[in-house]
């Protein structure tokens, strides 16, 4: 099966929301994937200015935020992507803006994309209960007593959820993002079963 030309995706706007510590890679991966489909990223973070990522246990990259969790809803996106990083992840999920804002995101049925320690937000937000996910291992136990049922596999998509569990499943995590979004693009606009990407694939 063919990939859809890029306009089928191209409009959409994806929030990625990140504080300072995200892994690079978990965001940069997938922003790249995501634009070059024509899906518009803006970067959603606790203070304007930039924030730094990290490569594992080394500073990254400076990177500019385009607006703050409390001055945006989920009326200005279509989907949210959580990266993770041990210190993004702890910092943002005792943020009550960026719950409410993924709270929202969910309650409208767009998509949460998240990856390593992202679920985190998650579990604080009060989401994840019923939910079949993957995660970085260690968030396994947090995961389980908030009630989501966990599985060690490197992409798991559930309903408008996809999750993954480090840097290394990022092409597959990419490959079922960009399905689901466009699955919902299909739904919103009556396109057909050809316009599906192939979410097996793992291409990014």
């Amino acid at each position: 099966m063919t990939h859809p030309p890029q306009h089928r995706l191209g409009g959409l706007s994806v929030a990625i929301l990140v504080t300072d510590g995200f892994e690079q890679d978990e965001m940069t991966g997938p922003q790249a994937a995501l634009e070059e489909s024509g899906v518009i990223i803006r970067r959603i973070s606790d203070r304007m200015g930039q924030i730094r990522g990290m490569r594992h246990d080394q500073p990254g990259d400076l990177f500019d935020v385009d607006a703050t969790f409390d001055k945006v809803t989920a009326d200005e996106f279509d989907a949210v992507l959580l990266p993770g990083g041990a210190v993004n992840s702890s910092r943002i999920r005792g943020n009550a803006d960026a719950q409410a804002l993924v709270r929202q995101i969910d309650r409208q049925g767009k998509p949460l994309a998240v990856i390593c320690h992202a679920p985190w937000l998650l579990i604080s937000a009060g989401l994840v209960k019923g939910r079949k996910m993957t995660s970085w291992p260690e968030l396994r136990h947090d995961l389980e007593q908030a009630g989501a049922h966990w599985v060690d596999e490197k992409v798991v998509v559930d309903g408008n959820w996809v999750s993954s569990r480090k840097p290394g499943d990022i092409p597959a995590f990419n490959a079922a993002f960009k399905a689901v979004l466009a699955q919902r693009t299909r739904s919103q606009t009556g396109g057909t079963a050809d316009d599906m990407p192939a979410a097996a694939g793992e291409d990014g």
